[in-house]
């Protein structure tokens, strides 16, 4: 009970931080809402409702705001995000082969998109903008093109790798 007690603390101190320097000034949202999601990589129930208090609107402004645009979640997402592109050049290129490797090696699914360790969350996208380099895996920042099956299994197991090197 003392550790969740404390996690709750540290949770809303680094909220508050960030509402005072905004002034908790409603107008700043977007921005507040960002850097709350930059902090947690998602944006929880209970964080936008102390916000609202904070900023003196109303939860229903600070939620409509965090569903209105596409870059907010409100799912808390792994610490690897890997999108895949399915748009036009990178599915002909068999981007659902990539897209069922992906869901198989990471248990995930339509359904259930991030894994229970909380490393990977698995999103298909409609386009990432590299359609020369089909198909095309995003992971986090890292654009990998030209991607197959094996490829796709081997960028996985890497990132296994490292993470219990770094364990």
């Amino acid at each position: 009970m003392v550790q969740k007690t404390h996690v709750f603390n540290t949770k809303f101190e680094t909220v508050c931080a960030i509402l005072e320097k905004y002034d908790s000034d409603p107008h700043r949202l977007i921005t507040i809402l960002q850097e709350i999601q930059a902090e947690y990589s998602y944006l929880p129930e209970d964080v936008m409702t102390y916000v609202a208090m904070a900023c003196g609107i109303t939860p229903g402004t600070v939620f409509g705001v965090a569903t209105f645009y596409s870059h907010f979640t409100l799912e808390p997402k792994g610490k690897y995000v890997i999108k895949v592109c399915d748009g036009t050049a990178c599915h002909v290129r068999k981007s659902t082969d990539i897209i069922k490797t992906l869901e198989k090696e990471l248990g995930l699914s339509a359904k259930k998109k991030t894994s229970d360790d909380m490393l990977f969350t698995f999103e298909t996208v409609a386009c990432l903008g590299a359609c020369g380099l089909a198909p095309v895996v995003v992971v986090n920042e890292d654009v990998y093109g030209g991607m197959t099956k094996e490829k796709t299994i081997e960028l996985i197991n890497r990132i296994r790798e490292e993470e219990a090197a770094d364990a």
